[in-house]
Formats: structure tokens, C-alpha cells, sequence
């Protein structure tokens, strides 16, 4: 029975003392050296990769956000506890990941090799209890790690600010201009809802703010333009809306006044885009006061001439089919001359040119006194009267017919119309001229002649033309630039193909091209009989559903599959409406054409092509200072 109760006591000590041994010495821990020593180089292996992979411990922190007084976290106490240890060591290995730079990691020695190789060392078992060395090399450590990490985050922070400081200098230079008129649309937001109203103390702020930041803005368009207190005004105005804001908390009512506010600016830019055409149409048909002086000027001087003096020389040559022939169609005696100036001084032999200008009754003896008193050089110049075509009458021609009319004459000139075109250039009364319609006779108006130059008068010769004689047009009518680069210059822009007569006859995506500078084969206009194919279009168009008005939907009709396309660098347009024609195509042109509303020689014209113009216009003549017209 002893020996019974002695294995018994001997078998419970073995039971109670076995876990005390195994858990208090060290040496029987079940995490071996050998295996520690595994777990160690398995992390210290996870290196910064060249492709941005990063340790996933915890959520990577931008080094903006790493500072030196968040990283130094030292232990100063004789901690021995396994899992605080092991706490510290994650945080510094998280850190020192995060404020690591991309460029330098793969050639830096690992923070994580450190600090493993650190923490196996302490955790090596010199004898049974932690010596207090090991805690001072343990802080030294630490302080050395937070070093380390803290130079890493000082090297990017100058990076950092310097991006910053970059993208402050990006910001666009009229922002606070833009901040301070978006604060003066929510001020009057804030002033025109209820809530607000019934503060009086508020609104008196508020619109106190408001005058101040008018002021503040008033006509600047970036900042520099802005006073020096601007900022201090944004500011105080910021601080009022916030009080507007809490009062009005209701953001449907504020999107509501919001959106009626946007709809009355934009019914208003609609108004003022329609006056700002109207009044461009007007002052394009506006005669400046000194295109109306001189010719009354040059009227009075030229019936105080002899009837000797107010004939033009070399008459022989209007009929020479060997000289370079113009025609040119113009009440306008500044123009016509700019015209001749420009093409006389860029011709190779200017004797051989010839010029042919009607022009209506009140302005033809202007026209010749112009020209009887400034010659251009050894060209010819012809100036007739259209009214001495008397064969040009409304029996012979359509057109004079249908704008001698009632229902046409009040289209042009009654000042409201129940059923008015939109396009208000369609109301231009130039078209009721007949000079506009010349070009369609130019064979009645020169019997004789068998190729003749078209020149419109708002055109500037640059380069000599008579190049253009030489070319062979195979058989068609009219020689012509294509104009079918945009959109807008094909057929369906001139012509109602909803009308079947149209659009079984022509194909609405047709190349358009332009009047302005044209070479026409009078041999082979009489003999395709192409007056007569202009009339038949006339007729069939008197109540203009075909096309509005003008001469450029007749002339594509007319001249259709009957025109050869010129090179574009003959005739460069749109220097009277579009600011942005290619300079280089202007250069090389040999005609420019300030086709459009804005005339070299009107007020409205732009100024970056009127010098192209002016140089052909002498400002210093006595009839021009007299009328003052100046560049």
C-alpha cells in the first residue's frame, strides 16, 4: 500500500510541476532558435520591390503625414512584457516602410533587416532574467531607428512643399476675381429669399459686403488687376454668407432661385446677341460720314471741269482682247480705288491692264473725278453709268422686276415684319442694288471682250494676276476658288432642298466656292447661253423659296457643273468676319477678301487686317483730310 501511495504522490508532482518547469525555463519555449531564425529571414526577405509593392502590417501613411514627434515613441522603463515589445516592433516597422523614399530603397540597408536583427538579439537568453544592458541597448535602438526614420521624413518633406508651393503657382491668375463675382451671385441669392429678408440686421450686412466687393472688382479680369485689400473683402464676405447659410438652411429653395437666376441670364445673352447683330447689320449698311463727304466733294469739283478735262485717256485699249480686262461694280470711290492701287502696284506690266467700273448714277462723277484726278500710273480706266444700260430693264431681266416689286421693297424697309427671316443679313438692302446683279450680264456689259476678271470691291490685290488669263478653264464658264473646306460653304447652306425642284437638280453636299475674284469665258458663257439659265432660275423663284437673296445661290445654280476650281492661293476669304484666317495663307494669296460685315474702311473692321488695306489708301490725300478720313 506504501509503494501504491508513493507512485500516486509521485505522479501528481510529476503532473503540477512539469508545466511550472516547461513554462519558466527559456530553454524549453516551443518557438526553437532554429525556427525563430526561419520566421526572422522570411521577413527581413520582404525588400522594397522597383515596382511599388509594399508590406501590408498596416495601411500605408503618406510621408507628409509621418513626423518626427509621432515616430519617437521610446520605451524608457525595463518592459520585459513580450507583447508590448512585439507592438513596438510592428509600429517601427510599419513607419519606417511608409517613410521610406521609392528611390533610395534598394539601396539603403532594409529597416526591417535592423530592426528583426536588433530584437534577436535581446531575445537571446544570456542566463534566466533580462540584464539591464539589454533594456539601455534596447532604448538605444529605438532611438536610433526613430533617427533614421525621422531624416528619411525631413529628406521628402522639402519635396513635398516644393510640389505644394508648384501647385499654388499653378492656380489659374484671375481665381480670387472668379471667387469674389461667385460670392456676389450667392449674395443676391441670399437677398432675394424670404428667410433672409426677415433679418433685416443681415441683409444691411450683407449688401454693405456687396458694395465693397464691387468696388473691389469693379472691371478687373485677373488678379494682379484686383486692390490690396481684396483679400480682406473675400474674407468678410465668406463670413456674412456663412450667416446667410445658417439662416437659409433650405438647399432646394436656394437651387430653385438658382436656376430661375440662370434662366434670366440666359434669355438676356439671347436679347443682347440679337441687338449686337442687329446693330452689326446696321452698321454695316451705315454710311460713315466721311464716305458720304467725299464723294459730294468730288461731285462739285467734277462738273467744274470742261468737258476736255473729264475724259480719260487710252480709250482704244477697252476693246484689246490682248490686255488684262477687269470688271468692277461699286458705288463705293474709297474702295474701288484701294482695289485698282493694290492691283496696279503688284501687276508686272501695268500698261496692259485694263479696268471697267460701273457704278450707279449719284456716284459717278465722283467715280471719275476720283480717278481723273489720281491716275493709276499707265493702266486704263473706264467709269460707266449703269443707268446708260438701257437694254438692262425689268422686261429683259427678272431680277429688276422682282426688286422693283412692292412685296420686296417691304421686305428691306418696313421696320416690322410678322414673318421676318431670321438670318438678318438676308435684309441687307444691298441686294436690291443692281450693281449687285451686274455679274450675271457681263456679257451684254462687254460684247467685245472675251475673258474678263470679276473683282469684288472689299478685295486687296497682293501678287500680280495676269497668270490668271493664261489658265485653261476645259471648257467651263467661271474659274473660281472652292470654298467646300468648312461645312457651312456647301450647297445646303444656300439652297431649300426641302423643294423637289432643288433637290432632284443638285446634290446638297456640292462644293460652294466664292464670288469675289472670278474668271469668266464670255466665248463660252454665249455660247452655253448661261443668261438665259439665269433667268429661268429667276422666274422660278420669285416667291424665294428656292433661296432668300443675294448672288452667290443664283451664281451656284447657274454656273453649276460649269465652274473650274482655281488654287486656294488666288483668293484667301473671310478677313472680314473671322480674326483667326492662317497668316501664312494670307501672305501667299494673291487676292484677300474681307468678305463679311466688316469692312476695312467701317469702324467695326478688324483691326489686325486693316493695315492690308489702308497701305493702298493715301490718308494724306487733300480730299481725304478734308473729309477727315483717317486710317
Amino acid at each position: 500500500m506504501v509503494t501504491i501511495r508513493n507512485l500516486v504522490l509521485f505522479l501528481l508532482l510529476l503532473t503540477v510541476a512539469a508545466p511550472i518547469l516547461l513554462y519558466t525555463d527559456p530553454s524549453a519555449s516551443f518557438t526553437t532558435p532554429s525556427s525563430k531564425r526561419d520566421f526572422l529571414d522570411e521577413v527581413t526577405a520582404l525588400t522594397f520591390n522597383s515596382d511599388g509593392n509594399r508590406l501590408n502590417l498596416l495601411p500605408r501613411e503618406s510621408p507628409a503625414v509621418v513626423r518626427r514627434d509621432v515616430v519617437g515613441v521610446i520605451y524608457s522603463t525595463q518592459d520585459s512584457d513580450s507583447s508590448r515589445r512585439q507592438e513596438t516592433r510592428d509600429q517601427f516597422s510599419a513607419r519606417v516602410l511608409s517613410a521610406t523614399d521609392d528611390e533610395t530603397q534598394s539601396q539603403t540597408v532594409n529597416p526591417i533587416q535592423q530592426l528583426t536583427h536588433a530584437a534577436s538579439e535581446m531575445d537571446k537568453p544570456n542566463d534566466m532574467h533580462v540584464s539591464s544592458n539589454t533594456s539601455q541597448n534596447r532604448e538605444k535602438m529605438h532611438v536610433q531607428l526613430t533617427q533614421k526614420t525621422a531624416e528619411k521624413v525631413d529628406e521628402q518633406e522639402p519635396k513635398d512643399s516644393g510640389a505644394e508651393k508648384e501647385r499654388g503657382n499653378a492656380v489659374m491668375p484671375d481665381a480670387q476675381v472668379r471667387h469674389l463675382k461667385d460670392q456676389l451671385i450667392r449674395a443676391k441669392v441670399y437677398l432675394s429669399l424670404p428667410a433672409a429678408k426677415a433679418n433685416p440686421h443681415f441683409v444691411r450686412e450683407l449688401r454693405l459686403r456687396v458694395k465693397e466687393v464691387q468696388r473691389a472688382v469693379l472691371d478687373a479680369s485677373k488678379d494682379s488687376d484686383l486692390p490690396k485689400n481684396a483679400v480682406e473683402k473675400l474674407k468678410a464676405m465668406e463670413q456674412t454668407l456663412a450667416k446667410g447659410k445658417q439662416i437659409q438652411d433650405d438647399c432646394s429653395t436656394v437651387v430653385k432661385k438658382l436656376r430661375a437666376m440662370l434662366h434670366s441670364a440666359e434669355e438676356q445673352l439671347r436679347v443682347h446677341k440679337k441687338q449686337t447683330m442687329f446693330l452689326t447689320q446696321l452698321t454695316a449698311k451705315t454710311i460713315p460720314k466721311g464716305l458720304h463727304c467725299l464723294p459730294l466733294r468730288l461731285t462739285t469739283d467734277y462738273y467744274a471741269l470742261n468737258s476736255s478735262q473729264q475724259q480719260f485717256p487710252n480709250q482704244e485699249k477697252l476693246e484689246d482682247n490682248q490686255l488684262y480686262h477687269y470688271a468692277l461694280f461699286s458705288d463705293n470711290v474709297l474702295a474701288a480705288s484701294a482695289v485698282v492701287n493694290s492691283t496696279v502696284t503688284n501687276a508686272k506690266h501695268p500698261s496692259k491692264h485694263v479696268f471697267h467700273i460701273v457704278t450707279d448714277r449719284l456716284n459717278y462723277a465722283a467715280m471719275r473725278m476720283w480717278f481723273l484726278n489720281n491716275p493709276p500710273g499707265k493702266a486704263t480706266i473706264q467709269v460707266q453709268n449703269v443707268e446708260e444700260f438701257t437694254w438692262l430693264n425689268s422686261s429683259y431681266s427678272p431680277v429688276l422686276k422682282q426688286l422693283s416689286s412692292r412685296s420686296m421693297i417691304n421686305y428691306y424697309f418696313r421696320a416690322h415684319h410678322t414673318n421676318s427671316d431670321a438670318n438678318l443679313k438676308f435684309r441687307n438692302p444691298k441686294y436690291l442694288s443692281i450693281l449687285n446683279h451686274l455679274r450675271f450680264y457681263l456679257p451684254e456689259i462687254f460684247p467685245k471682250l472675251s475673258k474678263v476678271l470679276f473683282l469684288d470691291d472689299d478685295i486687296v490685290v497682293q501678287k500680280d494676276l495676269s497668270g490668271l488669263w493664261s489658265v485653261d478653264l476645259k471648257g467651263n464658264v467661271n474659274g473660281a476658288v472652292e470654298t467646300c473646306g468648312e461645312s457651312f460653304h456647301r450647297f445646303d447652306r444656300y439652297l431649300n432642298f426641302s423643294n423637289p425642284l432643288i433637290s432632284k437638280n443638285f446634290d446638297p453636299r456640292a462644293c460652294g466656292w466664292a464670288y469675289g475674284m472670278n474668271v469668266f469665258d464670255l466665248d463660252e458663257w454665249k455660247r452655253q447661253n448661261i443668261t438665259e439659265v439665269y433667268h429661268r432660275w429667276q422666274n422660278l423663284n420669285q416667291d424665294r423659296e428656292l433661296w432668300k437673296l443675294g448672288t452667290l445661290p443664283p451664281g451656284l445654280i447657274t454656273f453649276w457643273k460649269r465652274t473650274y476650281p482655281l488654287e486656294r492661293r488666288w483668293h484667301v476669304l473671310g478677313l472680314g468676319y473671322n480674326p483667326s484666317v492662317n497668316q501664312r495663307d494670307i501672305e501667299r494669296a494673291a487676292v484677300v477678301h474681307y468678305n463679311g460685315n466688316l469692312k476695312p474702311w467701317l469702324e467695326i473692321g478688324l483691326p489686325k487686317y486693316r493695315g492690308i488695306w489702308s497701305k493702298h489708301v493715301d490718308y494724306q490725300h487733300v480730299y481725304l483730310r478734308e473729309c477727315n478720313i483717317n486710317p
